[in-house]
């Protein structure tokens, strides 16, 4: 009887040692795709607007009634055009993140946003948002003009009034892919690191 306890606890130990080394093998291998997976930039759709493009030039007025540059030489500094919608659940939990970077960002860009529909709705969302510091611009034409097809989106001119980065933004990262891309020199983060797996 006593035998057959101690067997039993043997292979119990043995099964417990095996699971553990099976968990730790399982664990490492996660820890290796995790680092194969590149970070996702904003994705870029298929539009007609490419990066280094011109942008035409445009003169808008805000909700506030302030006058609002749009694209143009700029001395020294960045333009970030974030266009949202009311009615758009995804664009209205990134616009703290878009007031921070807006913030944070502000020694060298211009934030702006931009929507078109029902201006009552959208001063409500400025409102609830607390972004009355940010020109907001109603005009179906601008992002006519930019490509604009699926929202949240964002484009991010340099200060030669060409486009530096856009794409459609779902998270913070996307957002700051955008500054990353302009930075780097390149379209997108998908493409600085298809370069550098070429490299």
């Amino acid at each position: 009887m006593t035998g057959i306890l101690l067997t039993s606890q043997i292979l119990i130990w043995i099964a417990v040692i095996a699971l553990g080394v099976l968990g730790i093998a399982l664990a490492r291998q996660v820890g290796v795709l995790h680092e194969r997976i590149a970070p996702a930039g904003a994705l870029s759709l298929h539009q007609s607007v490419n990066v280094g493009d011109a942008v035409t030039p445009m003169q808008l007025t805000a909700l506030d009634g302030q006058s609002v540059a749009i694209g143009g030489t700029r001395a020294g500094r960045s333009q970030l055009l974030f266009f949202v919608s009311p009615d758009c659940p995804v664009c209205k939990s990134l616009l703290p993140v878009f007031k921070s970077a807006a913030a944070s960002e502000s020694d060298w860009l211009d934030a702006v946003l931009a929507s078109d529909g029902d201006e009552s709705k959208q001063r409500r969302m400025i409102m609830q948002h607390g972004l009355s510091s940010i020109p907001f611009v109603l005009s179906e034409s601008l992002g006519r003009s930019l490509g604009v097809a699926k929202l949240p989106y964002a484009v991010l001119i340099d200060e030669a009034g060409k486009v530096a980065a856009l794409g459609l933004v779902n998270t913070r990262e996307h957002l700051e892919s955008l500054f990353e891309a302009k930075e780097r020199g390149v379209a997108s983060i998908q493409e600085y690191l298809s370069r550098r797996e070429e490299a």
